[in-house]
């Protein structure tokens, strides 16, 4: 790398602006929110202890001290939809992004580099023997498209629902991928590979469940694998603040009422993960699942009321 006056320059000149741009909600240090922040939540998600809701936007509200907490940091700073995160302290910024797609679980992986298209919205990095998925989109990032490549690339991109494919057709070119998608939402990916149609459940492999959940919006559709993981989109997630499943009233699009049956439909089904796009994710055991998902059916129907 060349050094030179100019670039010192430049670089007290960013640093500069960067103090200008940090909301004073933060608290001093490395990192900070700027303006740039829509409330998203991811940050909040990925670094809790870090990051927190102050009005309308997140905000340092704890600087990290050990290195796990550093780390925590620098993904929510990779996160990002709005590149609203920063820190004067980027040395291992690298480390961080070879990290991603952090993982969940042996097959089931975070992808992080939420776009500002889905509202930060999360999306998820399957791995299977007959073909990778990808559930809903990430920011187009050449060097995480490489890296899911070392990973063995993407078979199918499964799209819940309009509100977040983001970049999704940058990576089913990538990869080859063919793309899922409901006829309803069907206008966010005009070209997409694969139509699903109607409200019926469809077993679309072995393994894999594709399940109808008009709502949220009319054509929202969830991936069930191995009755185990539900990949759930804006349909369901869970409310950290509440410790309960949570439908986002405030956030439905379409129908409350189709939602709150598309939900007790999910009680006919057996799973033990909510994996969301936007919201919390949680793993739960079947029994205690089913429990909150009856807590929050009642619920529903008494809003509707």
């Amino acid at each position: 790398m060349f050094r030179s006056n100019r670039g010192a320059k430049r670089k007290g000149r960013e640093r500069t602006m960067n103090r200008v741009e940090r909301l004073k909600s933060n608290v001093a240090g490395d990192f900070y929110v700027n303006a740039a922040c829509i409330n998203c939540d991811t940050c909040r998600q990925l670094a809790p202890d870090i990051f927190a809701e102050v009005g309308r936007y997140s905000a340092v509200t704890r600087q990290p001290k050990r290195k796990e907490e550093q780390r925590r940091a620098l993904y929510a700073l990779l996160a990002c939809p709005t590149g609203a995160i920063g820190s004067d302290d980027k040395s291992d910024i690298s480390e961080a992004m070879d990290a991603f797609p952090l993982q969940l679980t042996e097959r089931v992986y975070y992808c992080g580099y939420t776009s500002r298209k889905s509202f930060g919205a999360s999306s998820y990095f399957l791995m299977h023997p007959d073909g990778n998925w990808l559930i809903d989109a990430p920011r187009y990032v050449p060097a995480f498209a490489k890296k899911l490549e070392e990973m063995g690339g993407v078979r199918y991109i499964f799209l819940t629902h309009e509100d977040d494919v983001a970049d999704a057709k940058r990576y089913a070119l990538y990869f080859g991928a063919e793309r899922i998608i409901h006829k309803l939402e069907q206008e966010a990916q005009p070209d997409a590979e694969h139509i699903i149609e109607g409200t019926e459940a469809l077993d679309w492999k072995p393994g894999f469940r594709i399940i109808p959940v008009p709502g949220h919006t009319a054509g929202h559709i969830v991936l069930l694998h191995d009755d185990t993981f539900l990949f759930t989109g804006d349909h369901l997630s869970w409310d950290r603040d509440t410790g309960k499943l949570d439908g986002h009233k405030d956030h439905c699009w379409y129908s409350w009422r189709r939602q709150g049956e598309s939900m007790a439909r999910l009680l006919e089904e057996e799973f033990e993960w909510v994996l969301p796009g936007h919201g919390d994710r949680v793993h739960l055991s079947r029994e205690r699942m089913k429990e909150a998902l009856h807590m929050l059916i009642k619920e529903m129907k008494e809003e509707r009321l």
